[in-house]
């Protein structure tokens, strides 16, 4: 399920609200036992793995004349994924480079142990809470320009269709030439003035998202909140993604249905699934869509209609943000000898595995690991087999924390930035999210939740049988940064 992302800008923030903000974070932190450092027996352990101490393949390919790029966020230095593309005949070729975690991380050791302990990566707006230490994570084993780097290279090549003709992965050595942002790279696409590589990007990019509209798939595009500091303070905002972060991810998509494909093959494996909607949920997303004012004709296909959506028009919004609801579920099916029954991720239509981001998720590296192991006909490592069946239950523990996190830093920076704002009256659309939404004894909602045109909030509305997607003049009742919570009551229809 996407997450609510929250980007800060508190360069030329006021200072109070700044200090407001990092205080929360801190909460935030302690609430969620975030730990603070690593202990030092880790420190100790990936300073030796950065000096190259252990190496499953000292003798690996050297590829570094790949003219590889790296693609991210600006100011990234958790760099998992590096990429090349060419044409080939009338394909494509594509080269992904994928930070290899397993020639740092040895099975057993504290790097290794106090990772499954943490998961994933956490972000917070004011900072992370990393997988690995950052002597890894920001040095050793990210991908960064210019810096031989020891990596998984994946060479996948499609014909003129976007069908995958043959894949393979294998251990080598890497260079990244540059390392390019998502803002700068679309300036530069829509100004034609952007590498060779950007535009292949795109093109393979798109073909791709064709390829999933074909299978049923669907990119769900829903806005994201973001605080932007401007001369008059902070402001809250909607942002939909740019057209180059969609390309981009397809292709870590593309990688990761490539692992799928072989792990199934190879008959073992972790995949992410993700059940088909029920008729319940389809049919809520559909009352959603009446109320929305949004045409979705009997027939078509909820994937048909989200990508007809514009998340820069409201009632669109609004849409994209319930129907986050038909990717609730999601999880991991291991197998080791077994195909499992429905081995199959409803929201791409297809079987896909995780193993493009080892530097921030723990479970890409058990995975990048089979799909080496595979692709060399060599038997999958015992200390990977060994850790499978654990898999799962750690992820999923791992993702509910780190969303809840997320949420709990959107709700302070709502709360923060409106608290001096309490009577205004704004404009706002009400939605049906159960996850903002209290309940009380007799299991029926005590308040709706309301979002705002501007600024970008998603907050609880006071008030029962509120019509959904009915446009409303609300007032803001309470903003309350020690709580993290809005309150907002209705006034009348707009």
């Amino acid at each position: 399920m996407p997450r609510r992302v929250l980007v800060i800008d508190s360069a030329d923030a006021p200072d109070e609200a700044r200090a407001a903000l990092c205080k929360g974070f801190d909460a935030i932190r302690a609430e969620f036992a975030l730990p603070a450092e690593f202990p030092p027996e880790v420190l100790e352990d990936a300073e030796r793995a950065a000096r190259g101490v252990h190496d499953p393949q000292p003798d690996r390919a050297d590829h570094t004349d790949l003219p590889l790029i790296t693609l991210d966020p600006p100011g990234s230095m958790d760099l998992d994924q590096a990429m090349w593309i060419e044409r080939r005949g009338s394909g494509f070729r594509v080269w992904y480079a994928i930070a290899d975690v397993a020639a740092f991380v040895r099975p057993g050791s504290p790097a290794d142990l106090e990772a499954r302990a943490r998961v994933e990566t956490i972000y917070l707006p004011d900072g992370r809470v990393p997988l690995h230490p950052p002597v890894l994570s920001e040095g050793a084993a990210s991908l960064l320009p210019g810096q031989d780097r020891r990596a998984v290279l994946w060479q996948i090549d499609l014909d003129s269709s976007g069908d995958m003709t043959s894949v393979e992965a294998r251990r080598a050595l890497v260079r990244s030439r540059a390392r390019l942002d998502y803002p700068r790279m679309q300036r530069e696409l829509d100004a034609g003035t952007a590498p060779e590589v950007m535009r292949l990007l795109r093109e393979v990019g798109t073909l791709l998202r064709d390829r999933e509209a074909l299978r049923g798939g669907i990119s769900l595009n829903a806005p994201v909140q973001q605080v932007v500091a401007d001369q008059d303070g902070w402001r809250l905002e909607y942002r939909a993604p740019l057209p180059v972060e969609e390309w981009n991810a397809q292709i870590s998509l593309l990688a990761g249905i490539a692992a799928a494909d072989l792990m199934l093959y190879g008959e073992v494996g972790v995949l992410r699934v993700l059940p088909e909607p029920g008729d319940a949920t389809v049919g809520r997303l559909r009352r959603a869509a009446r109320a929305l004012k949004v045409r979705w004709p009997d027939g078509e296909p909820y994937a048909t209609l989200i990508r007809r959506m514009d998340p820069a028009r409201p009632r669109h919004a609004a849409f994209l943000t319930e129907a986050t609801s038909l990717l609730r579920g999601a999880g991991y099916e291991v197998f080791d000898g077994q195909i499992p029954p429905r081995p199959v991720h409803a929201a791409l239509a297809t079987q896909y595995a995780h193993v493009t981001a080892p530097l921030r998720r723990l479970v890409d590296r058990f995975g990048t690991e089979i799909c080496v192991s595979l692709c060399a006909g060599d038997e999958v490592p015992d200390w990977v087999c060994e850790a499978l069946p654990a898999l799962p239950e750690l992820m999923d523990a791992g993702d509910r924390r780190a969303k809840a996190v997320e949420r709990a830093c959107v709700d302070l920076a709502e709360a923060v930035l409106l608290r001096d704002r309490v009577g205004e009256v704004f404009e706002g659309v009400v939605l049906d999210l159960n996850d903002r939404v209290d309940w009380d004894r007799n299991g029926k909602p005590d308040a709706g939740v309301v979002m705002l045109r501007e600024p970008a909030v998603i907050a609880r509305l006071d008030g029962h049988d509120l019509p959904q997607g009915a446009e409303l003049r609300v007032r803001l009742v309470s903003a309350d940064p020690a709580s993290r919570r809005v309150l907002f009551d209705w006034i009348d229809a707009v």
